[in-house]
């Protein structure tokens, strides 16, 4: 089977649609926030944190750990000033510990796919809505009535 072929199953075995996931600006599969969600609860995954690090809103380092079908699994989530916008960087490196963790369990690490929160330029691409600048020209006649010209 195909790279493709071995997400699509995951996909369809953990309940994704096509909300959940997106390719990065760098080509990457990337699995939503939701998507994750969607994940860990279909598998029935439970996670344990340990935080590691903190100064708030500075960094954080969380290790999550969990036991899933008979495997032992624990990784690492951080957040800080070079890696991370949000002043909530305890918050953000739980979220990125939580989707390593139930990426790496259910397979879909092995196959380069990651969660939207482990990076910032992870996030889904915006599409840009370009406005037509319209220019306006107002006339005012001799008997004071204001014509607007677009």
């Amino acid at each position: 089977m195909t790279k493709s072929e071995l997400l699509n199953e995951l996909y369809k075995k953990y309940g994704l649609d096509k909300e959940d996931t997106f390719r990065s600006p760098q080509g990457w599969t990337i699995i939503t926030r939701a998507g994750i969600d969607k994940i860990q609860a279909q598998a029935h995954i439970d996670i344990t944190y340990d935080c590691i690090e903190y100064t708030p809103g500075v960094s954080a380092a969380v290790k999550a750990s969990a036991d899933w079908n008979e495997r032992k699994l624990e990784t690492y989530g951080e957040a800080n000033e070079k890696n991370c916008r949000q002043s909530y960087v305890l918050a953000m490196a739980e979220k990125r510990a939580m989707s390593r963790i139930a990426l790496k369990l259910t397979g879909f690490y092995a196959l380069g796919a990651f969660g939207e929160d482990e990076a910032e330029n992870f996030k889904r691409p915006k599409i840009k809505v370009q406005e037509k600048e319209e220019e306006e020209e107002i006339e005012v006649s001799e008997e004071n009535h204001i014509t607007k010209t677009l």
